[in-house]
């Protein structure tokens, strides 16, 4: 088995699960997961929760003012807010990023006991150019809903709602009657992501032109 980083996987096996296993260092893993997240343009989400004092980072030791994390890891490059949880969902990568994460080893709270070398078969979602649009119309959505409302940090209120339901859409199994009590559920507490809904559409549709 050779050693390559995930983007490179990508270039090479057409489907996630083509039976392809590589051997990737920690780092890779981490590296990689960053740079994932940031083609999907959740950035523009995370900058927004950081703005209002919202960091999922606060309070971590290993986070320096002025520099970031000083110890990444794969717990944290794998760990979804609600936000994200419902963004990645959306735009239909979640199930990817939730199975490639599944296959790394040794996650803890803001540590991890990773080895220095994982086999892995399953890829990282593929990013789209569209993707940072995506992200950007949230974070758009989520300042204008933080900024309308008198009660400061209400979106850090919606972002643990949306988090919980969230969790319960992804466990709920074969439960259909149930998923869609929580997917009704959930539209409704997005109903202000106005700008999101209208670029997801208009994604959504450019997709179907392109199969």
């Amino acid at each position: 088995m050779s050693e390559q980083t995930i983007g490179a996987r990508k270039a090479t096996n057409d489907s996630p699960e083509g039976g392809h296993t590589v051997t990737l260092t920690r780092n890779a893993l981490i590296v990689d997961g960053m740079k994932t997240l940031g083609e999907l343009g959740t950035h523009h989400i995370c900058n927004v929760c950081i703005s209002y004092g919202g960091s999922c980072c606060r309070g971590c030791p290993h986070l320096a003012d002025g520099l970031g994390c000083g110890q990444r890891n794969t717990s944290c490059t794998a760990w979804l807010c609600g936000f994200l949880k419902y963004y990645l969902y959306e735009i239909g990568v979640l199930d990817e990023w939730q199975s490639f994460w599944e296959q790394i080893p040794g996650q803890d709270y803001r540590e991890d006991f990773t080895p220095e070398r994982v086999d892995v078969n399953l890829a990282m979602p593929r990013t789209n150019v569209r993707h940072e649009r995506l992200g950007l119309a949230l974070a758009a959505d989520l300042r204008q809903i933080e900024q309308s409302h008198v009660a400061i940090g209400f979106i850090l209120t919606l972002r643990e709602k949306l988090d919980k339901t969230m969790d319960q859409l992804m466990h709920c199994g074969t439960d259909r009657k149930r998923r869609i009590r929580l997917q009704r559920k959930i539209k409704m507490m997005t109903a202000d992501f106005r700008s999101f809904h209208q670029s997801l559409d208009s994604y959504r549709s450019n997709s179907i032109i392109e199969r």
